[in-house]
């Protein structure tokens, strides 16, 4: 399970791409076949999660690494090139925005 943390010095990638209903699992596929096969190889790497709406017309990718430079080496790692290819074929639109967390809570949290 991944924890969120402030204290940490992490950058996480939060990746909304909106699909058709119809193509929501094949892209949910192909991101953990890129997880499981490439990233989690790379360095920097610390985790990802991906996440379906109700809808279908969503998939989000919240994928943590430990700096600025690891996720852009990945962007530009020979490896991940046709999975991030096929990616931006299925998604109709991908909309990537990179963040650091401010504040975190869960439940029984004090």
């Amino acid at each position: 399970m991944v924890t969120i943390s402030t204290r940490e010095n992490v950058l996480t990638l939060i990746n909304v791409f909106t699909v058709k209903p119809e193509h929501q699992q094949e892209l949910l596929d192909i991101l953990v076949d890129v997880d499981q096969k490439v990233m989690r190889s790379l360095p920097g790497y610390i985790s990802a999660n991906f996440h379906r709406s109700l809808d279908g017309t969503k998939v989000t990718n919240y994928t943590q690494w430990e700096s600025v430079e690891a996720l852009d080496a990945m962007l530009r790692n020979p490896a991940a090139m046709p999975h991030l290819q096929l990616i931006r074929q299925i998604a109709e639109k991908v909309e990537p925005a990179r963040y650091e967390v401010v504040y975190s809570c869960s439940a029984g949290a004090e």
